[in-house]
């Protein structure tokens, strides 16, 4: 009971705070019907992808002659799994990282990308916390 409530106001929280959208909300109801676990594979696969992609978009802009199409490429993947999921203030920055792709600015981009990693980063450690909190959750009160 305790771990649900838990669970309860750290989503609530990220809400309030703007981590998350009206698309986790969706997510949400999706698992609620008919899929449980539905949440934390996504969260899992968005984590684990969106860490590589921007690990990947850094090594790309160091690069003495930055390949702008491949930057675009990871990019473009980034903003869709985080508006996929929800991710609102990833997203947000994203969108700000590719207004300095589009002008090929590499020292915008390479500002930018740490807010989007900044924003990737503590939306990752509260999705883990999250996950372990639903993980109690299971637990104890097992889905039928």
């Amino acid at each position: 009971m305790v771990a649900q409530m838990q669970l309860n106001a750290l989503v609530a929280n990220m809400f309030a705070i703007g981590l998350l959208d009206d698309q986790f909300q969706q997510l949400q109801m999706i698992q609620a019907r008919s899929a449980p676990g539905f949440i934390a594979e996504i969260v899992t696969i968005f984590c684990k992808d969106g860490g590589r992609d921007i690990d990947e978009l850094a090594k790309i802009l160091k690069r003495p002659r930055v390949d702008f199409k491949e930057v675009g490429n990871i990019l473009f993947k980034l903003m869709g799994s985080s508006a996929s999921i929800g991710a609102r203030r990833v997203n947000s920055s994203c969108i700000q990282f590719k207004e300095f792709y589009e002008e090929k600015n590499r020292y915008g981009c390479l500002k930018t990308l740490d807010v989007v990693r900044n924003e990737f980063f503590d939306l990752r450690i509260k999705f883990q916390t999250m996950l372990q909190l639903e993980q109690q959750v299971w637990t104890f009160y097992p889905k039928q």
